[in-house]
């Protein structure tokens, strides 16, 4: 289980910089204002919101790369903050970047992260072997990833995300630019990890597959919470029969709750 209370990150800015003038302080922009949720073992939280709402600096918060201004992260195994380490090993995230080496394989980029990880060498082997069938990567497995393609690769980078088994899976819109065969092979891997007990955050712009997958709903709006809960209670509160008119909801009237 994770539990965020009150986290809160702003940024020093240039003055040409192009942010939203009510969240400037000064020199300093404010990312995220005070958020709060929990996260259930075996749950997958979607993260809504338009772009520049603070959902990346949010999963960056939670994956360990930024550092917060104030606020809490923990799970139930260690703290953000005072685990550092700890806390990352139980982790896996996955960001538009990809995070792997062009010029080796993906099977050189999984033996190399697993190993990184403390995997002994038949671990790293059984779990290159699991995801190589989840993620269907056997047909590029030794290819280097230079050559791949874009679903190719987001497939190789999901596989780096998850080859140390983490309980915690953190995804920046992992969907993004793929087609239907691949997309289809990602959501099916975080229904898997679901069905594992892992804890899953994810951002994505596609109700589908907020509608399909996940438990609960965070919205985040102008840095701000406005709305943790289930996909009933969202589309109650916004009195909407569908997600997208919920959503639109949501940010129009933009109160936190």
């Amino acid at each position: 289980m994770m539990r965020v209370e009150n986290l809160s990150k702003r940024f020093k800015v240039d003055k040409k910089a192009n942010v939203p003038k009510d969240r400037l302080d000064g020199k300093w922009f404010q990312a995220l204002s005070n958020i709060s949720f929990d996260a259930k073992s075996g749950e997958v939280i979607g993260l809504l919101g338009a772009n520049g709402a603070g959902k990346t600096t949010t999963l960056r918060l939670l994956s360990g790369i930024l550092k917060a201004d104030s606020g809490n992260i923990e799970t139930d195994l260690a703290s953000a903050e005072g685990d550092s380490r700890d806390y990352r090993r139980q982790l896996g995230f996955l960001s538009g970047s990809k995070g792997l080496y062009e010029r080796l394989t993906v099977r050189e980029n999984l033996n190399f992260f697993a190993r990184s990880y403390g995997l002994t060498s038949e671990q790293t082997n059984q779990q290159i072997d699991k995801l190589s069938q989840q993620l269907n990567l056997s047909d590029f497995i030794d290819r280097k990833v230079i050559e791949l393609s874009t679903g190719m690769r987001q497939r190789a980078a999901i596989g780096r995300a998850l080859v140390h088994d983490p309980q915690l899976v953190i995804f920046d819109e992992p969907t993004t630019g793929l087609d239907i065969v691949a997309t289809e092979q990602v959501l099916s891997c975080i229904e898997q990890q679901k069905q594992a007990g892992k804890t899953v955050l994810f951002a994505t712009h596609h109700m589908d597959e907020v509608q399909l997958l996940c438990d609960r709903i965070l919205v985040i709006h102008q840095g701000q919470r406005n709305f943790f809960g289930t996909e009933a209670e969202f589309l109650s509160q916004y009195q909407a029969d569908s997600l997208v008119a919920a959503l639109r909801g949501c940010l129009q009237l933009g109160v936190a709750k």
